[in-house]
């Protein structure tokens, strides 16, 4: 039995009105789209459990990401390579039983789509029907469009991300800014403008200049979401756990953090610690109580008696 069953049902109900959402509009793509052509910025964020995609759809953020980033910031992996799957469908249930207002993305991991664009319809459609995802996103150039005509024909928006794509990490060379040449920077503005005719929803911008994003942005029709492309892009995105210092490790240049959850939980726990070691929690406040007289009954000699022969006649049983 879980312990929360313990709480009254007064409790409950409290706690359940103060913390209740606001009713908005749900957001959907034409919703993102109305937002870029009036000039609205986008608000998107990753979440990767209940607790976390609740926080941020409460907060009224247009567009959740299940990223595979969780790969690091939840699973511990050095890159976003190993996440499988099945653990990417096992976090987007979790996800989306919490977003109640804002679109929901879901990563699609590596190797889900890169062998065919058959295989990665057929991966991108459990996204959907499995784990209830409204859109999934796919990294890479021009190499996506095949994929990304498929799943527009197969009713599945489409999220495409170029720049600094964490997939490729190995023939990048690293995490490094993408577009700084010219050369570069012309085939970035020409891959998005082709995916954008294949049929994606929006296009995520991450690791290159300022400039090369603006232009991007100013060329294309459907939204561009930017992570570490300066602030002309038509929204932003960030990683939950670098916004609030969970990452535990070196945040990029672009990222802001807005609070120290880390130091948060980190004094919680060393005062629970503390206070279970010096006998201080629980006190008696935190107790439960039987009457008196059913104390006095326990403590009596032949209450003693029968307990212990109770006792007894259980591991008797059990063996």
């Amino acid at each position: 039995m879980s312990i929360t069953n313990f709480r009254s049902a007064d409790a409950v109900s409290d706690k359940a009105t103060a913390g209740a959402q606001t009713v908005t509009p749900k957001v959907t793509f034409q919703t993102l789209q109305e937002k870029k052509q009036a000039g609205r910025p986008i608000t998107a964020l990753t979440a990767y459990d209940y607790a976390t995609a609740r926080l941020v759809d409460e907060a009224g953020v247009d567009l959740t990401l299940v990223g595979d980033s969780l790969a690091m910031v939840v699973m511990g992996y050095d890159s976003t390579l190993p996440v499988t799957m099945e653990e990417m469908l096992h976090h987007t249930r979790a996800v989306r039983r919490a977003v109640k207002h804002a679109i929901m993305v879901a990563d699609m991991p590596f190797g889900s789509y890169h062998v065919s664009a058959s295989e990665g319809v057929a991966n991108a459609a459990r996204f959907v029907k499995e784990a209830g995802a409204e859109a999934v996103k796919v990294e890479g150039g021009a190499a996506r469009c095949e994929l990304v005509q498929r799943l527009t024909e197969a009713e599945i928006p489409v999220v495409c991300h170029l720049g600094l794509t964490p997939q490729a990490i190995h023939r990048m060379g690293g995490y490094k800014v993408q577009g700084k040449t010219l050369a570069a920077a012309e085939e970035l503005a020409r891959d998005a403008r082709m995916l954008e005719a294949a049929g994606a929803s929006m296009i995520v911008l991450e690791g290159m200049p300022r400039e090369v994003a603006s232009i991007i942005t100013s060329q294309l029709h459907i939204p561009t979401i930017g992570i570490g492309a300066g602030p002309d892009c038509d929204g932003q995105i960030l990683v939950f756990h670098d916004l609030v210092n969970l990452s535990f490790s070196r945040p990029a240049k672009f990222v802001r953090q807005y609070g120290d959850a880390a130091a948060l939980f980190r004094n919680a726990i060393e005062g629970y610690v503390h206070d279970v070691e010096e006998r201080s929690f629980p006190d008696d406040a935190e107790s439960y109580h039987v009457s008196r007289e059913v104390t006095d009954a326990l403590k009596a000699p032949e209450a003693g008696e029968s307990l212990r022969a109770s006792s007894k006649a259980h591991l008797v049983r059990k063996a």
